[in-house]
This record gives structure tokens, C-alpha cells and sequence, in this order.
């Protein structure tokens, strides 16, 4: 039997370091900052409806020092959106609010809802990234404290969004009429989706809609950050044409061609990011889920899964 030279081995081995070395430098200089816009087409609103703009934006994971991030969310006001739908996962340190204001700021007056993710209530720590390829792994961390109520008041009173955390609202925008429903973070277990049909059912018997065309149908949105199945099958179940979602990262470091590596929920992986449907008890709503802005100050890396904004457009069923 022949035997490879040992200097052959340690060659081969020192370019599977040196690839490693470069992916992981481009990951973590270059393409974590790499900030793209997705965009997407819905055909979900009634006949003669104008089309409406959703920019959707999730998992910013601001830390202060992330201006360049800060600057260029900013600017994705220059999109003018109908609606900003925000995810969750705001907050990257205990400290980010200044830099999420001066993200977010410039959509002041702008309709906007919002959910909350567990990083909008408790700071960053550390945490094995192999832990999220064994999920149903007991872990027990003792994060510190966001000030989730500033972050919740900025969002309200600034902004003039809406809170959805097991909560729904309504908005008529452009002639449309809005549903809009939502759970807090399903990824803690904050999910109460046992009150929804309450709140909307309450929504539906007080709302009046001023101005918007009689015959116009009502459309349905839920809006989670982390997409569970029992999220997704319950927003269809109460009737959303489109459902938002994030928390996923797209899988954050993936390889290039193939669905994420995991999604961190039950969701399938090859639906991690991106458009596609779900369907459930004879029924199909559609899906976005955002592979977000940002990672934890802990994992400051992404791989084939660029940082997104995605500007989803709604347009008149054909």
C-alpha cells in the first residue's frame, strides 16, 4: 500500500486552513456589511387596488459603533414605502438605541407595525454557534436587561407605529384596508395566539373605515419574528394573505446553492429566506421571511447569505 508523504498532507491541510481563513475574513469584513434590498411582488390585493410598498426589516442587531449599518438603513427612505413592517431583534447591545433611532428615524409619519424578538428584551451574550445545530439543546443563559419600554416608545411616539405583540390593529392605506395581526417572539414561547381571534374580532366590530372604497375587501397580514409552524398555520387559519417573518438570518452562513444550513425554528430550511406560500388546513397565505440586517456581536459573520432590507410590492390579484 502506498502512503501519501507527509509533506503532501500537511500542503492539503494548509489549504483547507487558508480557504477557511479567507471565508471567514470575507464573512466577517465584508460580506456581513454587505447590506443588500431584496425585492418581491404579491398579488394579493383586491381588483383596482393601487399597488402598496412593504419594506420589511428585521434582525438589525444594532451595536453603537455600526454607523455605516445606521446610515444605510436610513436611507432606504429614499424607497418611499407605504408601510415598514419591522420584525424584531433591534437591539444588539445594551446601549443601541441611539443608533437604532438615528437608523430609523428618517420613517417618522411613515405607517409602520412592529413585533418584538427576545433581543429586543434581553443584551447579547455569548453563545456556542454549534448549539444551533442541536436545537432541541436545553440552554440556560442570564442575558442582561434591554430597555425594551424606550425601544417600545420610540417605535410608538416617534415613529407613530403600531405594537402587534399578540395584538391586532388597522391601517387604510392608499384606498386599502389593513388587517393586521401579530405575536410576540414564538422563539421564547411569548406566542399568544389564543387571544388573537379575540383582538380581532374586537378590531373588526370598532373599527370604522373612512374613506376607503365599500367594496373594497379587507386585507389580512400577520407579522411574527420567529416563524414557527404553529405561527404560520395559526395566521392562516385567521385568514392572512401574507405572512412577515425573521429571526431565520437566512441561515447566516451558508453554502453558496443550497438552502440554509438550519433556520433555528421549525420552519424548513429551504424556506429560511425569501418568498414562498404556506399552506395548512386547505388554505395558502404567503410568506416572506428576512434574513435580516445584522448578527449577534458574538457571531459578527455571514457567508453566501448577505444582510438584507427586502421591499416587497402588493399588487392586484390578476
Amino acid at each position: 500500500m502506498t502512503r501519501r508523504p507527509a509533506s503532501a498532507a500537511a500542503a492539503a491541510l494548509g489549504v483547507v486552513a487558508a480557504t477557511g481563513l479567507a471565508a471567514f475574513a470575507w464573512g466577517s469584513l465584508v460580506e456581513r456589511n454587505r447590506f443588500t434590498v431584496r425585492r418581491e411582488t404579491l398579488p394579493i390585493l383586491g381588483a383596482g387596488a393601487r399597488p402598496l410598498t412593504v419594506l420589511h426589516l428585521s434582525d438589525l442587531h444594532m451595536a453603537p459603533w455600526q454607523t455605516a449599518k445606521q446610515e444605510w438603513i436610513a436611507s432606504l427612505a429614499s424607497l418611499e414605502p407605504d408601510l415598514v413592517i419591522n420584525t424584531g431583534d433591534n437591539m444588539g447591545h445594551l446601549d443601541a438605541l441611539p443608533g437604532v433611532a438615528r437608523a430609523l428615524s428618517a420613517f417618522a409619519g411613515i405607517p409602520g407595525v412592529f413585533v418584538n424578538g427576545s433581543n429586543d428584551y434581553f443584551g447579547p451574550v455569548f453563545k456556542n454557534p454549534l448549539n444551533y445545530l442541536t436545537p432541541t439543546k436545553k440552554r440556560d443563559y442570564d442575558p442582561p436587561d434591554i430597555d425594551t419600554e424606550a425601544l417600545e416608545g420610540f417605535f410608538e411616539n416617534t415613529l407613530g407605529w403600531l405594537n402587534l405583540n399578540n395584538d391586532a390593529r388597522a391601517l387604510l392605506i392608499k384606498g386599502t384596508r389593513l388587517e393586521l395581526f401579530g405575536v410576540n417572539d414564538a422563539h421564547r414561547g411569548w406566542d399568544r395566539l389564543e387571544k388573537l381571534p379575540g383582538e380581532i374580532e374586537d378590531l373588526r366590530e370598532n373599527i370604522e373605515w373612512d374613506d376607503a372604497p365599500s367594496d373594497r375587501e379587507v386585507l389580512t397580514i400577520g407579522v411574527t419574528h420567529a416563524p414557527y409552524r404553529r405561527v404560520l398555520d395559526a395566521f392562516v387559519t385567521y385568514g392572512a394573505r401574507a405572512i412577515f417573518a425573521g429571526h431565520t438570518h437566512g441561515g447566516q452562513v451558508r453554502i453558496p446553492g443550497l438552502p440554509a444550513l438550519v433556520s433555528n425554528c421549525d420552519i424548513p430550511r429551504q424556506q429560511a429566506q425569501g418568498a414562498s406560500t404556506w399552506s395548512h388546513a386547505g388554505h395558502t397565505s404567503w410568506l416572506n421571511v428576512s434574513a435580516g440586517l445584522g448578527t449577534s456581536i458574538y457571531a459578527p459573520v455571514r457567508f453566501a447569505c448577505p444582510p438584507e432590507a427586502v421591499l416587497v410590492t402588493l399588487t392586484a390579484a390578476e
